[in-house]
């Protein structure tokens, strides 16, 4: 049951509450991309290849989905508080699965685990940040949750490589960090004001997939971009330090978290600059960034440019913000505000299967026909995904002036 409860004296609101949560929003989500520059240290130890790489890293798409599902909506009805410690529980007991002896199922069940408190947070942390922050303020506490999401995302690899290069090899050390930080993020939450009152009887089924016949033109369309720019996130994040060892001969994990820093910053700049622009303007203009940015990486790849696939980086991460942003506005927008919930779980079920199943392709035809090849082949069908996404766009246009258009008379 949300209501506008009035906050308990003591307790941080408002801005001050809102920046609380957003510090452990960040935290959590860093533990999802943390391994990202461990992945060749994980496969040279244990001897796996490139595709089990992938499907490590895929794992954490299946702990996302169910804790979208199944957990996303429960703030709603207990409070956002008690659900964010939780998200920051999952991600915490992630970090304990990373630090238990290296093994092949402790890390599937350390990303999955981090999957499930990636998907709480998503909704419920940013809900939380909007909740607390002035009324006044709305858009700027959604696009500062925006920006902690991606941000956190993409710093999570730069704290692995820093702690690589300046402490011990163990790859625990990463995690041990996390870990303290989780412990004091979620120390620090306790201190926020509760925004929603708990119902007597709250109503816990998981949600189920849905879309209204009315929504699905605007979904389809939306959901192929968000799908297309959530799998260059998923490439980048997965496979990335493969490319710079292996295609580019640089194996800095400093540099692999800068890369995907660079990524993940950028996309937090189109999401900022799409605030400022309709729908109809900032999804194709993301979609045409997204081809021109995989076409950069295609490139670099087939050049061994480490300044094109940089330059790829940042033109595809604006792009993905431009289009993610704007999808998920437009398919709000399209669905009545009773069905938005399940609405909006489905868009992101679509999304992460983007960061999935794409890259877990990449990473089987890489096993086949080599690591280059495999990227510029990934490249082309996130390019051509985007251009269909914008030629949906562009018919839907059409038929809309065909339909507002006025018979002639006479």
């Amino acid at each position: 049951m949300i209501t506008s409860p009035r906050l308990p004296v003591g307790r941080a609101s408002g801005w001050t509450g809102a920046l609380l949560v957003g510090l452990a929003f960040a935290v959590g989500m860093a533990g999802a991309t943390l391994p990202t520059p461990l992945y060749p240290v994980y496969a040279d130890r244990l001897g796996f290849g490139e595709l089990t790489v992938t499907l490590v890293f895929s794992a954490y798409a299946v702990g996302v989905t169910g804790g979208l599902l199944l957990l996303g909506h429960w703030s709603d009805q207990l409070g956002r508080r008690p659900v964010v410690l939780a998200g920051l529980g999952f991600s915490l007991l992630s970090a304990v699965c990373f630090l238990l002896p290296l093994a092949l199922p402790w890390l599937y069940a350390g990303r999955v685990l981090s999957g499930v408190s990636a998907g709480i947070l998503t909704g419920t942390a940013t809900a939380y940040v909007v909740d607390l922050a002035p009324a006044s303020s709305s858009g700027r506490a959604s696009l500062l949750a925006a920006g902690v999401n991606m941000g956190g995302l993409g710093v999570g690899p730069l704290l692995t490589g820093v702690l690589m290069v300046s402490g011990p090899s163990d790859t625990r050390l990463t995690y041990a960090v996390h870990l303290v930080l989780t412990v004091v993020a979620a120390a620090l939450l306790l201190g926020v004001a509760e925004t929603v009152t708990r119902s007597r009887e709250p109503s816990l089924r998981p949600r189920r997939l849905h879309v209204p016949v009315g929504a699905r033109a605007v979904f389809l369309r939306s959901a192929i971009a968000g799908f297309a720019g959530f799998a260059v996130l998923g490439l980048f994040t997965a496979v990335s330090p493969a490319f710079l060892a292996d295609v580019l001969g640089r194996d800095s994990p400093v540099l692999v978290g800068l890369v995907v820093l660079l990524l993940f910053g950028s996309s937090v700049v189109g999401q900022a600059v799409s605030t400022g622009m309709g729908t109809d303007r900032s999804l194709p203009l993301g979609c045409v960034l997204l081809v021109l940015g995989m076409a950069a990486v295609a490139w670099a790849l087939a050049t061994a440019s480490l300044g094109w696939l940089c330059g790829g980086a940042v033109v595809a991460g604006v792009g993905q913000g431009l289009s993610f942003r704007a999808g998920l506005a437009g398919v709000t927008a399209a669905t009545p505000e009773e069905q938005r919930g399940a609405v909006t779980s489905t868009f992101f079920v679509a999304l992460y299967v983007g960061i999935s199943f794409p890259v877990i392709g990449e990473g089987a035809l890489a096993s086949a026909v080599g690591l280059r090849p495999a990227g510029i082949a990934f490249s082309v069908l996130v390019g051509v995904m985007a251009v269909v996404a914008v030629v949906l766009l562009l018919r839907q246009r059409n038929r809309a002036a065909e339909t507002t258009t006025p018979a002639p008379t006479g």
